[in-house]
């Protein structure tokens, strides 16, 4: 079965560094990644665009307006999601995003809720709902917990995206890591709102010799998890992520496999994220 990972980072931050070699025992690097993707049968993966100019403030205000992937030279079977810094983001701003979004690799649009002080329905992202609804691009809402203690949670609650799913029926809302810890709430607004979907990336961070009470699938950690899958009843709405470089591909591929009935594995390893992000489907 081939795979597609629609959630992966690929930029110079340090944070992401130090887990990649303190808990996940990863290379991050081109070699590192498209390895772990080989041996996967991963085919593609799906950048979240984000940059950091002050270590330790990821994402920080100083950012670019539009963040991309700043790691490496980006290997080709690597999409992006291209960053939105609300802080600085103008009306020129507007402009060069919609630049960006008619490059054949460009296959979405990220906002960091959380680690920004804004709501999803705020004013300064309205018209990048606008412009993700011309281009046919998803919007990708970070959501739940934040990597910083620096967030701010109520920014990244699901339910706050209720309100734009309502108002922008036309665009395609991806929430990222399920909105965990309130996958619950996160699964209403999926199961309500057919224009929203949400990845299963990052709910791990490391291996599973040194996080190993997460693998376990006797563990009662990630029943909240669990019931709003049930709950949801939308396995064709959910998309395979990794969050990479917090966990390596296959071990949590194959523990994710576990929560998705086997009937739909398919949509959820690849098929759902070739009509969550349609620009990928010409690089497959």
């Amino acid at each position: 079965m081939k795979i597609i990972d629609a959630h992966l980072h690929f930029s110079n931050i340090q944070s992401f560094k130090d887990t990649a070699t303190e808990l996940a025992d990863i290379s991050y690097n081109t070699e590192g990644l498209l390895q772990e993707y080989k041996d996967a049968n991963v085919v593609l993966g799906i950048g979240m665009g984000v940059e950091e100019t002050v270590v330790g403030e990821f994402p920080d205000r100083g950012a670019g307006a539009l963040m991309g992937l700043d790691l490496e030279t980006r290997p080709k079977q690597i999409m992006c999601c291209i960053g939105i810094n609300p802080f600085l983001f103008t009306e020129q701003s507007l402009v060069k995003l919609e630049e960006e979004l008619q490059k054949d690799w460009v296959v979405g649009i990220k906002i960091y809720l959380g680690y920004y002080p804004y709501y999803a329905y705020d004013e300064v992202y309205q018209p990048i709902y606008r412009l993700a609804k011309e281009y046919s691009v998803p919007v990708v809402y970070h959501t739940g917990d934040t990597y910083s203690e620096k967030g701010l949670l109520k920014y990244s609650h699901p339910l706050t995206i209720d309100e734009v799913a309502v108002e922008h029926r036309d665009v395609q809302f991806m929430m990222a890591h399920f909105g965990d810890p309130w996958c619950l709430t996160a699964a209403e607004v999926i199961y309500k709102n057919r224009n929203v979907f949400a990845d299963l990336s990052g709910l791990i961070v490391g291996t599973e010799e040194r996080v190993g009470r997460h693998f376990d699938r006797d563990n009662r950690y990630f029943d909240h998890l669990r019931q709003a899958l049930v709950y949801c009843d939308s396995y064709d709405r959910l998309l395979f992520g990794t969050d990479w470089p917090l966990v390596q591909v296959k071990p949590y591929m194959e523990w994710l496999a576990d929560m998705i009935p086997e009937s739909f594995h398919e949509d959820f390893f690849y098929n759902t994220a070739t009509r969550v992000f349609p620009k990928v489907q010409k690089f497959l």
